[in-house]
């Protein structure tokens, strides 16, 4: 299927090997190249098209964004220009790194402007949460070992996302890994850019006190990346964990599942309303998560291990083969018979086996004699067992006293 991209054509849909669109007669090829094929998703600044590139002969699939501001008024439409141009920068720039997505061009088509970037297929975290529910801890670490990287590499860049929310993580179906994307609302963090007060942009559920002012920073990222590590771990909107009233996060209060005080302290910190005390960089994010106070234990029974016993030797001159009467010497039996009875007459039963036995018997009046009895029942067993594998007759068992 085709999908045509004018935003005023009363039937966008057209059959895919469409050159112009059956309704209002729009080119359907975006540079004779990139064809929409259905749209998934739309915002104050523009929409968006899952599309394929038929220049490829794989026709892989890649996303077209188009600049079609909703909102109205001349300094309205001039802050969304400069967004819009400074997303495909920002992907120009950032794009090379694994986790984000790749800018496969920028231009103006029909007097509208487009950009195209690479599918990243997959769920984003809000789809994820209610899929399969509130994250648990170990899920919270992953999740932020993977884009604390993300975030180091960008800020390294000199760029603040401005807009870290589950909506612009995806899982990438492939990998696993998870690919910050949306960079609409990016912007450069030169010295003289972080001194001024700017626009204020951001999803209001996350988006950090001082960004809300217009004086966004890279610490009001990790702000983002906490209020979203504790919505995940609650499925609770992050307005309902902040009690207004006492001035506190209360998100523990929402917990399903236990979380570990280090983690705890770790998300606390990320989540400080005064940005002097929040941590200032991914990197000091990572370096406490990674401590080896700050890891989860987990606790392993300390019952000792029963020692193991020492295996039955086997004769020096015999290669190990199937123990069948007819593979085994008498020799050999014997060695090994002996090994058995010194196991047994040494002590096979535990200590504690001993003492119960020893609890629960009377004493006898003659321990050696019993010893002695106890012996030769032993050998005579012994010497039973012997005969079924040499086929020697069983010796009779005396009279019992």
């Amino acid at each position: 299927m085709s999908y045509c991209l004018n935003p005023a054509c009363p039937n966008p849909q057209n059959p895919s090997d469409t050159k112009f669109c059956l309704t209002c007669g729009t080119k359907l090829l975006l540079k004779d190249r990139y064809r929409a094929i259905k749209p998934i998703g739309q915002g104050g600044f523009g929409r968006t098209f899952l599309a394929v590139d038929e220049d490829k002969p794989s026709k892989p699939r890649c996303v077209i964004k188009q600049f079609y501001p909703q909102a109205q008024g001349t300094s309205t439409v001039k802050k969304a220009v400069e967004l819009f141009n400074q997303e495909a920068m920002r992907l120009d720039e950032l794009g090379k790194h694994s986790q984000i997505p790749e800018l496969l061009a920028y231009f103006t088509q029909d007097d509208r402007q487009y950009l195209v970037q690479e599918f990243i297929d997959g769920q984003n975290l809000a789809q994820e949460l209610v899929q399969v529910g509130a994250f648990s801890e170990a899920h919270i670490r992953q999740l932020l070992s993977d884009l604390l990287s993300v975030l180091q590499f960008v800020h390294s860049q000199q760029v603040i996302h401005r807009d870290i929310k589950p909506e612009n993580i995806i899982r990438r179906s492939r990998d696993r890994k998870l690919v910050l994307v949306d960079f609409g609302a990016s912007k450069v963090a030169t010295a003289n850019a972080l001194n001024q007060t700017g626009t204020s942009i951001g999803s209001p559920e996350y988006v950090a006190p001082e960004q809300a002012r217009g004086r966004a920073s890279f610490a009001s990222d990790i702000y983002s990346l906490g209020v979203t590590c504790i919505h995940l771990l609650t499925q609770r909107s992050p307005f309902d964990l902040y009690d207004i009233n006492e001035d506190a996060w209360i998100w523990r209060q929402y917990l399903t599942s236990k979380v570990s005080d280090s983690l705890g302290k770790i998300l606390d910190k990320m989540l400080e309303t005064a940005p002097s005390r929040r941590y200032q960089s991914a990197e000091a994010v990572l370096k406490d998560l990674n401590s080896p106070s700050a890891q989860v234990v987990t606790v392993i029974s300390q019952t000792p291990a029963t020692p193991a016993k020492p295996p039955v030797k086997s004769s020096p001159v015999t290669p190990p083969v199937a123990n069948t009467p007819a593979n085994l010497s008498k020799s050999q039996i014997d060695v090994e018979l002996e090994a058995l009875k010194a196991e047994i007459m040494g002590g096979g039963t535990s200590k504690n086996e001993n003492q119960k036995s020893a609890s629960s018997q009377p004493p006898s009046p003659n321990p050696t004699k019993s010893k002695n009895h106890g012996e030769r029942q032993v050998d005579l067993e012994l010497e039973e067992l012997k005969s079924q594998f040499l086929g020697s007759p069983t010796p009779k068992k005396p009279p019992q006293s």
